[in-house]
């Protein structure tokens, strides 16, 4: 598919107003998407868990207005007012207008509430931006299924269509977003080693998966719960120029394609080892920016070296995954978790900030609450 494919045909303004309701989760992952070109592009292909409990639910409520001079919109947080908001939603509404030429005609409540605590550190742009995409495409919905002068070809309204261009939209808020729509394992990124995928949206993993990998779980341990230094976009920012980037791009392929067999054949083994890795050469690859940085904390290496040895001694299949930051993702398999969760939380927790963690898994994707 091209751009072009999400650009509606004309439809009338007919539907006064209305309210819709989605939740979307987070995700986590295993092969890191970190540099992007224009327009939200990854440089790299990724794939990631679709988490089931860290999720967003924003409510959006829209009204015909008068003009369509600007943009009009106003945005809550837990039922507070958040102005502080508005320049990241006004620069989503310039990227998406093209594919969504009714929002300059409706004023918009944009209402969102996460399950995660907002100080927690757990970045909540995937999970907010892809709920308010898919918002934005009930109301497009909403207004094709309206017009009585479209043709049934001209109602492209169906699930994977609607899936596909709410995580097009959702890229364009937020790169990672695309990969929250469905669920469990999602790829983005154009890649020879995934039959479908795309740089414009999330996919579905297309292939076999063993047992071993269905309801994964991942505790999350938040051992940072501050305002990072560097912020993501800034670092995506710095691949630019970076020395090794080439060789990072390439690695991500390859580690996609050698990821292939692992899921198939459910080796745990050679599964810890590749996503490790991938987390790990994130981070080294931030560290050998210019400007260089460092999001991980001392309690993340030490929380890491637990891992380490608790899996040396036990020989259980835990293991950890980092995002752009310095909370751990603690990753292991449903049938070992109650030995695992034991060692998290006797000896993992105490290098959490204020002692805080949260339990998630696997989760199927985004879920419609009310229209």
């Amino acid at each position: 598919m091209t751009e072009q494919q999400f650009i509606p045909k004309a439809y009338s303004k007919t539907v006064e107003s209305g309210k819709v309701t989605w939740e979307s989760p987070s995700n986590i992952a295993l092969v890191k998407y970190w540099g992007k070109k224009k327009d939200q592009i990854p440089e790299n292909p990724s794939i990631s868990f679709t988490l089931n409990n860290c999720k967003t639910i924003t409510t959006l409520t829209f009204s015909k207005k008068e003009n369509a001079f600007d943009f009009e919109f106003d945005v809550y947080l837990d039922g507070e007012k958040k102005d502080d908001f508005k320049p990241k939603i006004q620069t989503f509404f310039e990227r998406i207008e093209v594919y969504l030429p009714f929002l300059r005609y409706y004023k918009f409540k944009i209402e969102t509430k996460n399950t995660f605590p907002h100080s927690s550190g757990i970045a909540s742009s995937a999970s907010g931006m892809s709920a308010l995409a898919l918002c934005l495409m009930s109301v497009e919905k909403q207004l094709i299924q309206a017009d009585a002068t479209l043709s049934t070809v001209e109602r492209p309204v169906d699930e994977n269509y609607f899936n596909q261009k709410a995580s097009f939209l959702a890229r364009l808020g937020s790169g990672s977003a695309c990969r929250s729509i469905e669920g469990d394992l999602i790829v983005w990124g154009q890649t020879d080693a995934i039959e479908g995928s795309s740089d414009l949206f999330g996919v579905k993993y297309p292939y076999q998966v063993h047992e071993n990998f269905k309801a994964y779980q991942d505790t999350i341990l938040l051992v940072d719960k501050g305002e990072k230094q560097v912020s993501s976009t800034v670092g995506h920012n710095l691949m630019y120029n970076h020395p090794y980037a080439k060789n990072r791009f390439q690695q991500a392929h390859d580690n996609l394609e050698k990821l292939k067999p692992i899921l198939e054949s459910g080796d745990l083994n050679d599964f810890i080892a590749l996503i490790e890795s991938e987390a790990l050469t994130l981070h080294a690859m931030m560290m050998a920016s210019m400007p260089y940085f460092i999001l991980m904390k001392p309690n993340t290496l030490k929380i890491i070296n637990k891992i380490w040895e608790f899996r040396q001694e036990t020989g259980l299949h835990i293991s950890f995954t980092l995002d752009a930051g310095a909370n751990v993702h603690v990753l292991y398999p449903k049938k070992e978790s109650s030995e695992i969760l034991k060692f998290i939380k006797n000896e993992l927790v105490a290098y959490c900030q204020n002692g805080h963690y949260i339990c998630d898994q696997i989760g199927f994707g985004a879920k419609l609450i009310k229209n």
